[in-house]
């Protein structure tokens, strides 16, 4: 979304405010809507989720490419947007995957379905900057409209529910309340709640305002493609490698350390001389980190309380990114027009780095008890 933003508050003569919120609003239906289409897909299964949510996507870009007035920026690429997105995203896809193959692959699963994600990442944004100049913002967000209408196709073998799972290790059959008081009563999923917050801040400033920003310090907007580009492509392999060591070592361990090489990435992309090189560097190292917590949270998720309720408790998890990643995105606008700068925003995403670092380490990596069931 970062590469309208230019192009579409210059023909407009909106703020970045204006922008700013309406991907804020954005990246919080997403996160209202993750655990409700997620307890949905547990019940009526996957595929009926991510038609719907294809369809929500096609016309929120559509309502978008005609907006007259920021409200309707608002709902089409806000709230229809984010709610397509919810429908379709990785909280629902990797439950699908969690029920049909075994505990001890989830995490390398986790990790490639991740990286087809970061995959799509690597494709659009290339062709995004390459349509909007050939087409203009508007004509390129009908184009993307009509793409998104292959989803229901694509996500067609998708038909199970919870129950036909493959693999499962419940030993109770649980509501939606019990499995939420069971979840909230859990210190560790509280902190890993606590800490999928600050990913969301960081990926979501970093998504709508580093085209932006890129062009504030004077470098040429095609840089902010190639940045976006090489993100994408290098989280395909920082989601495989995540998949695999969150296999075979401590997650919350692992977690940590994603988040402290975020903090240090930053920092010194802000302290040293910024050049297209460093540009460049920086999209590459944050890539690898990029969305490498995504496998080692829904892996603990599933460890914690098995996957029954999946959608739904990994969905929570992702509700919380979603808040961060609307305060990122909201913040990042406003700030920079109350201000005129980023800086504010950059470096509160250091210190919330360190602080996800710290609430990751207590996380223990075991299934909640239960009481044993007779026979």
């Amino acid at each position: 979304m970062g590469f309208f933003q230019i192009p579409l508050l210059a023909e407009t003569g909106w703020s970045r405010t204006t922008f700013g919120v309406a991907m804020a609003i954005q990246n919080l239906a997403w996160g209202i809507g993750q655990p409700i289409f997620g307890a949905l897909a547990d019940r009526y299964g996957a595929w009926r989720m991510l038609a719907l949510g294809g369809l929500f996507y096609a016309i929120g870009l559509a309502i978008m490419a005609f907006a007259s007035a920021p409200i309707w920026l608002h709902v089409g690429g806000g709230v229809l947007v984010g709610l397509g997105t919810a429908a379709g995203s990785f909280g629902i896809i990797l439950s699908v995957f969690a029920r049909n193959v075994p505990p001890e692959k989830r995490s390398f699963v986790f990790g490639i379905g991740t990286a087809a994600g970061s995959a799509g990442m690597f494709l659009f944004a290339p062709l995004s900057v390459g349509f909007i100049s050939l087409y203009g913002w508007s004509d390129t967000l009908l184009i993307m409209s009509a793409m998104m209408l292959i989803i229901p196709v694509l996500a067609a073998p998708l038909f199970g529910n919870s129950k036909s799972a493959a693999y499962s290790n419940e030993s109770v059959e649980q509501t939606i309340g019990e499995a939420l008081r069971e979840a909230f009563g859990h210190t560790s999923y509280v902190l890993l709640i606590s800490g999928f917050f600050v990913c969301g801040f960081q990926v979501a400033f970093i998504t709508a305002h580093f085209p932006a920003y890129i062009s504030d310090i004077g470098i040429d907007a095609s840089f902010a493609g190639y940045a976006i580009a090489l993100i994408g492509f290098f989280n395909i392999f920082g989601s495989l490698a995540s998949g695999i060591i969150g296999q075979r070592y401590s997650k919350p361990v692992f977690l940590s350390l994603i988040y402290i090489g975020r903090s240090i990435a930053v920092t010194a992309f802000l302290l040293l001389p910024q050049t297209p090189i460093s540009v460049i560097v920086f999209a590459i190292v944050m890539g690898l980190l990029w969305l490498s917590t995504v496998p080692p949270t829904n892996a603990l998720v599933a460890i914690m309380f098995g996957t029954r309720h999946l959608g739904l408790l990994g969905g929570i998890v992702f509700l919380s990114h979603q808040v961060g990643s609307f305060l990122g995105v909201w913040l990042g606008g406003y700030l920079y027009d109350l201000n005129g700068s980023y800086d504010t925003v950059w470096w509160l995403g250091v210190a919330l780095g360190l602080f996800a670092a710290v609430v990751h380490l207590p996380i223990r990596e075991t299934a909640v008890g239960r009481p044993a069931v007779a026979a």
